[in-house]
């Protein structure tokens, strides 16, 4: 929404003047006109009080899941694309999704199509969206579009906090074990030492590796501080603008041995869901890639998607790029070949994204099973190896004495 000055009578003749919220200046026209205002100046104001102030630009992920499946609940039930923006654009919380829905109910207004209109923001509107929006329109099956298109995104997202919810319990015990240490290093081990040298003992390897440690952290905390900020900074700076450290950080990460199948899997039941809805919408097949490539989220299945997508535009198939990469199992070439041959490639691609979301549910549960002891144990070695070099030196003195 943007805040629009405005100056003018009333229909008793007394001057009005204040602000306004509205999409245009139109729209602020037309609102004012209801209040029985009669505008003779409508300026936007530059006013640093007006400017909505926002985080981000991007629609959060869940709101605009809950968008779609309301939005498809709307046009199934028979409201108008009109009458289901307005209302969503009011319930939604999301300040960038409920500005640009108030644009393209503008927009729509005025004759353009909803796919059209919704193009116009790239950032609140993917092109997955976009593009199955407006072939449902081509098609008159906006309903199937939306339903399709709900469950594929409520799938994705599933998977997604899935896979969070796995990773949270590792990150959260990682943290808690080096906070541990670090509090160990920073307070306890510093009265041993100087215990220690008083007696004058000879000290185990052990004791005297965590007492050189903790006396670095002592003097150098900041060092290591500032070394972890850097690398962090230095790490996400090229993750997003360097494509080929970009694309050497995702092949790593499938290439590690069980969390790489966990990120695979994810990664195939996300592209191969997307294709199938897209195919199903009747989206030609190299724009539906050219889609897909972008918002697959993974450089190294997105440079395999336009490898498959120059085999076609040569006149040959889709699967045999697939069947050339290590990312791509038997099974999702064999079911895409298959589709190829028979006109149902939109079938087995849902086929094939129905086993992979199964596979993840699988993978995920495993991993849960085996990072919680691992990490116990990891904790236990890290806090137990630092107790251990203070206890066996003083378990030697209490023999001696």
């Amino acid at each position: 929404m943007v805040v629009f000055r405005y100056n003018g009578r009333s229909i008793e003749g007394a001057i009005k003047k204040g602000t306004i919220d509205a999409v245009s200046k139109a729209q602020a026209i037309q609102k004012l006109r209801e209040m029985k205002i009669n505008p003779r100046e409508v300026e936007e104001s530059k006013s640093i009080l007006h400017k909505e102030l926002s985080l981000g630009s991007k629609v959060k992920n869940q709101d605009f899941v809950i968008y779609v499946r309301q939005f498809a609940t709307l046009i199934r039930a028979g409201v108008s694309i009109v009458e289901s923006t307005r209302i969503l654009a009011d319930q939604t919380k999301s300040k960038p999704l409920k500005k640009a829905l108030n644009s393209v109910e503008e927009d729509v207004r005025t004759g353009l199509t909803f796919s059209d209109a919704a193009a116009k923001y790239p950032n609140v509107f993917p092109g997955v969206f976009v593009n199955m929006i407006r072939a449902g329109e081509a098609t008159g099956n906006l309903d199937n579009s939306l339903d399709r298109l709900a469950m594929s995104l409520e799938k994705q997202y599933a998977i997604k906090k899935k896979v969070q919810s796995t990773m949270t319990y590792p990150v959260i015990l990682l943290i808690l074990t080096f906070g541990v240490a670090g509090f160990l290093m920073l307070t306890v081990v510093p009265q041993f030492v100087d215990m220690f040298d008083d007696m004058g003992a000879e000290l185990p390897t052990i004791t005297k590796v965590v007492m050189a440690m903790s006396e670095f952290l002592q003097t150098s905390w900041y060092i290591i501080i500032i070394a972890i900020v850097l690398a962090v900074t230095i790490f996400m700076y090229l993750f997003k603008n360097n494509e080929k450290f970009n694309f050497g950080v995702y092949y790593a990460i499938m290439r590690m041995p069980v969390f790489g199948q966990l990120v695979q899997k994810s990664s195939i039941a996300r592209v191969t869901r997307t294709l199938s809805s897209l195919f199903s919408s009747s989206v030609p097949i190299l724009q539906a890639l050219t889609i897909v490539e972008k918002v697959s989220g993974n450089p190294v299945i997105g440079k395999v998607l336009n490898e498959a997508k120059r085999s076609l535009e040569k006149g040959s198939t889709l699967t045999a790029p697939l069947q050339e990469s290590w990312i791509f199992p038997p099974l999702v070439t064999q079911m895409t070949l298959i589709g190829e041959q028979t006109g149902s490639l939109d079938y087995m691609l849902e086929k094939v994204a129905t086993f992979y979301e199964e596979e993840v549910d699988r993978t995920v549960d495993t991993l849960k099973s085996l990072i919680e002891p691992l990490m116990i144990l990891f904790l236990a070695f890290i806090v137990g190896g630092i107790v251990m070099a203070i206890m066996i030196p003083m378990f030697s003195l209490y023999e001696q004495i």
